[in-house]
């Protein structure tokens, strides 16, 4: 049986800018490691270190953890302690259909409604998202991909929007951060997010909803193949179960 890596703390974000009670913010880092993959897929969250990284009691650690359980990001084993969760190809199809419907409903309505200023600020991150490719950083154009897909949805008008499509996703979102290694994957990404801004621009629905439709679905299977090149991440029961034999 191999032992399990802990997590290592160092890498968790401060939590001393970010808003929100003191729990609030010990879960918003934690949250942010996990989805970053700085804390992998099996790891042993253990309380200790996250109270000194952060500088913390035990408490508000012990809510957050309590929280990102309830998002199954992290699993609470008796007798044994938290492990951050193993992906579950279950759950990410789950998420990836939710977030398809709620995409495709969101670039419908933009589509309709665009304002100048709307696409002013759309057009800007598309130069953003070629910059960061220019300067092959990844992690940039990640977060520049993630402002690309809450824009159109903070253009629809409805407040909670964004919140929803994250929380139904957390697990695809997590999943992506593996595959934005894929040699010309974010250039491919950045030609269907060209192809979606292009429709939305000319006022097509029908080809906005279809581009969007194109470049959602590159990501299950490239999930699909990824699960085979590294079934060790995921499956957290099949995990345990290996473990305990």
């Amino acid at each position: 049986m191999n032992k399990l890596q802990d997590i290592d703390a160092s890498l968790l974000p401060e939590i001393a800018t970010t808003e929100g009670s003191l729990a609030q913010r010990v879960h918003h880092s934690l949250k942010t490691a996990i989805l970053a993959l700085d804390f992998p897929p099996g790891a042993n969250l253990r309380k200790a270190p996250v109270c000194e990284r952060l500088g913390v009691s035990r408490a508000p650690v012990a809510d957050a953890i309590a929280r990102l359980a309830s998002e199954g990001l992290v699993d609470v084993v008796p007798q044994s302690g938290t492990r951050v969760s193993y992906f579950s190809m279950d759950e990410i199809r789950e998420g990836a259909f939710l977030r398809e419907a709620l995409e495709l409903a969101t670039v419908a309505k933009v589509t309709r409604d665009l304002t100048e200023d709307q696409r002013k600020r759309l057009s800007r991150n598309m130069r953003l998202q070629e910059l960061l490719i220019e300067d092959d950083d990844i992690p940039g154009f990640y977060q520049a991909d993630e402002e690309f897909h809450g824009m159109l949805m903070d253009f629809t008008g409805f407040r909670h929007l964004a919140n929803v499509a994250q929380n139904v996703s957390l697990q695809v979102s997590r999943a992506r951060m593996l595959l934005l290694p894929t040699p010309g994957r974010i250039a491919e990404t950045l030609a269907e997010h060209k192809a979606i801004f292009d429709a939305i621009c000319s006022r097509n629905e029908q080809t906005a909803q279809d581009a969007m439709r194109a470049h959602l679905g590159q990501l299950m299977p490239r999930i699909e193949e990824l699960k085979q090149q590294k079934p060790h991440l995921f499956n957290f029961t099949q995990q345990s179960h290996s473990e305990a034999g």
